[in-house]
């Protein structure tokens, strides 16, 4: 799993079949003290993020069995809305 902030919407109205009626947003991947952390990707959402939402994101297989009849063409799918992040400083 990935931390990350949504700095983003993607719209595509022409998308494979599979992909109708799923949002894609903009992720921008962090380090749990807020550095950016890599490039952005694009996630599905499916559990209404937005724009400057922190995120937990799955990638890979997790993501692409998020349907357990079919598997999807996807990398990255939100998992989750974060609220709160408390790290041990060192």
């Amino acid at each position: 799993m990935q931390i990350g902030t949504v700095i983003g919407n993607v719209w595509a109205t022409r998308k494979e079949e599979n992909l109708r009626g799923l949002k894609f947003l903009i992720v921008q991947p962090e380090l749990p003290d807020e550095t950016a952390a890599g490039t952005p990707f694009i996630a599905v959402d499916r559990i209404g993020a937005g724009v400057g939402d922190k995120v937990m994101v799955t990638t890979g297989s997790a993501a692409a069995n998020m349907e357990p009849e079919q598997n999807l063409p996807i990398d990255a799918l939100i998992i989750g809305i974060i609220d709160s992040i408390d790290t041990e400083k060192r």
